[in-house]
């Protein structure tokens, strides 16, 4: 068995949930020592830009979650400013963008899935047929909140129970139907490009997935889909939509011939928050 396979493989055995529940509990721990040493060892395996933070001392967070879901300083990520640009919600590396072929969206080669278990049956999930998706991982050393890439008034939030599988390309390499397996947070906006929908996927790992109008919504006690009391919120371009409490993805989906993808929107493309990705048709 190769390496690739042996990380999948011990993924399906391990708890993966309650894995998950240890490492949020040890990431919110305030003792200065305990969280101190988190903060050192992540810095020993991940280079990590401190400058692009409103505080650069890692070490003068409450928690090891207070570091991991930093603050950006001002100025350090500009929002593309033409109203028909389509922005990066986050700081990531695109894992695979494109054309919807009806229902299927490519998780990765040889690898499809389809909007509606993605979306877990919700009634909406068919306005998406042959639009368009981007897929953008978020590293361990990226920055984790994530943003609105366009204006929208927001329409529909359901957390979704599932797997945590990690999110890297060698899972999405060899698990099938990945995204559409994991413990996800559906949301819904209508915007200048008609409705879109994003979608923060949990992994193994991440204590929990949050917004800011609900809080934490990822773990949830119970596990079933549960739609979130509707609030009636309007997000600007660029505004602080959630966070993930350690890393994982994001999925953008537009209905058909709404949005057009800049050039530059390939596969392994590194992206900053803000920056144009693509335009309104």
């Amino acid at each position: 068995m190769n390496r690739a396979r042996l990380f999948v493989w011990l993924q399906y055995m391990l708890p993966q949930h309650g894995l998950s529940w240890l490492v949020l509990q040890a990431t919110r721990v305030r003792t200065p020592w305990f969280k101190n040493l988190l903060t050192r060892g992540f810095l020993k395996l991940y280079t990590v830009n401190m400058s692009d933070a409103v505080e650069s001392d890692p070490y003068a967070y409450p928690s090891f979650n207070a570091f991991f879901t930093r603050e950006l300083a001002p100025g350090r990520r500009p929002i593309d400013a033409d109203p028909a640009a389509v922005v990066s919600p986050v700081d990531g590396a695109v894992s695979e963008c494109g054309a919807l072929r009806g229902d299927s969206l490519l998780q990765a080669k040889g690898q499809e899935y389809s909007v509606h278990e993605l979306l877990a049956g919700q009634p909406w999930a068919e306005r998406f047929s042959a639009g368009s998706f981007a897929t953008i991982y978020l590293a361990p050393f990226d920055y984790h909140r994530i943003h609105m890439p366009l204006a929208g008034k927001l329409l529909e939030t359901v957390f979704v129970p599932g797997k945590l599988f990690s999110v890297n390309d060698v899972t999405a390499s060899h698990v099938p139907r990945l995204f559409a397996r994991n413990e996800r947070v559906l949301t819904l906006f209508d915007s200048a490009a008609g409705r879109f929908a994003l979608i923060l996927v949990g992994a193994l790992n991440v204590g929990s997935i949050a917004t800011v109008w609900a809080g934490d919504i990822a773990p949830s006690p119970r596990r079933r889909i549960a739609r979130i009391a509707a609030t009636d919120l309007q997000l600007a371009k660029g505004a602080e939509l959630g966070r993930f409490n350690m890393g994982s993805t994001v999925i953008l989906l537009f209905e058909n011939r709404r949005v057009a993808w800049d050039t530059g929107l390939q596969r392994g493309a590194i992206l900053r928050l803000g920056a144009r990705i693509g335009s309104l048709q």
